[in-house]
């Protein structure tokens, strides 16, 4: 059972400071219930929270003024549902996680979290048709068996996955590198309203928070941390993408890649994965048949 009171502080604190668990963890240590925080001498505050003495009087201040708001109330209103670290909906693979997110912000369908498989599609922003003809193979299969589909909204590939499991009836899942009050980017506005209505975006950033790239790479650690498996369709060598496989081979998770044709820069993220050890993919069977052996094997 939760704690109410802990989760409003804990609301407050990370409304203010949205940092992953293993940056509020000192805090936590010695306040475990976030009980002193609001009289904690800044020095105190600046050396458990690792901040400047300067940025440290200010979250304080911050801090004791975000106890006053009505956060539950204002995320209730525009149907966002928070999950601290210690929810019973929170996803145990995040816990697993170097940094972990504190606090997950999700609108839509909670009961998507808490099934039993979920695999990462991802690919190019300017992805091409070979991403579609791709999922053509790979996603029916996925979908047929009631595998969640994880990707990161994002448009090209991302979009491509998250509109395809839906025409298909399938369930997915849209990882933000933002808050839920901003829709980025605009080409996929009328995606947002189909997630939002039939199906589950997350965040571990407050509803406010604007995009920046960096929180862009942050999010692929949760896209491939709440998978089983990352499925690739085409990347540059350098890219978002490519860091995501980076983030599931890290944590052990199955990589599969699309095979792609060498004229085409796309497909040297893909290639060079397969040489690093991924798995080629070009059909969906292949990864079902791998989830069914994990689930057997338990």
């Amino acid at each position: 059972m939760i704690n109410q009171s802990f989760e409003q502080r804990l609301l407050a604190l990370h409304y203010v400071l949205p940092i992953p668990l293993n940056r509020l963890q000192p805090l936590l240590q010695v306040d475990p219930e976030l009980e002193e925080c609001e009289r904690m001498h800044i020095h105190q505050l600046s050396r458990l929270l690792n901040l400047t003495h300067e940025k440290a009087r200010k979250f304080k201040e911050s801090y004791i003024k975000a106890l006053g708001t009505p956060l539950i109330q204002a995320y209730i209103t525009n149907n966002i549902t928070p999950l601290p670290f210690n929810h019973p909906n929170y996803p145990k693979q995040l816990s697993t996680l170097y940094d972990p997110p504190t606090m997950l912000y999700a609108k839509g369908r909670l009961d998507y979290l808490v099934m039993d498989h979920h695999v990462a599609v991802i690919g190019a922003r300017y992805a091409s048709d070979y991403s579609k003809d791709a999922m053509a193979f790979i996603l029916p299969p996925l979908v047929k068996h009631d595998v969640v589909i994880v990707s990161g909204l994002a448009k090209g590939a991302d979009a491509m996955a998250h509109q395809f499991t839906h025409e298909l009836g399938g369930k997915t899942i849209g990882v933000l590198g933002h808050g839920h009050f901003i829709r980025y980017p605009k080409e996929n506005h009328a995606l947002y309203d189909i997630m939002e209505k039939h199906h589950l975006t997350l965040s571990e950033y407050p509803p406010y928070v604007t995009p920046q790239k960096w929180y862009f790479l942050m999010r692929n650690r949760l896209i491939s941390g709440l998978s089983r498996a990352v499925v690739v369709t085409e990347a540059k060598e350098k890219s978002g993408t490519v860091n995501t496989i980076q983030h599931a081979l890290d944590n052990g998770k199955d990589v599969y890649c699309v095979p792609g044709p060498i004229t085409s820069l796309l497909s040297l993220g893909p290639n060079q994965s397969l040489l690093e050890g991924a798995k080629p993919v070009w059909n969906g069977y292949q990864i079902i048949e791998e989830l069914q052996g994990i689930t057997a094997r338990k």
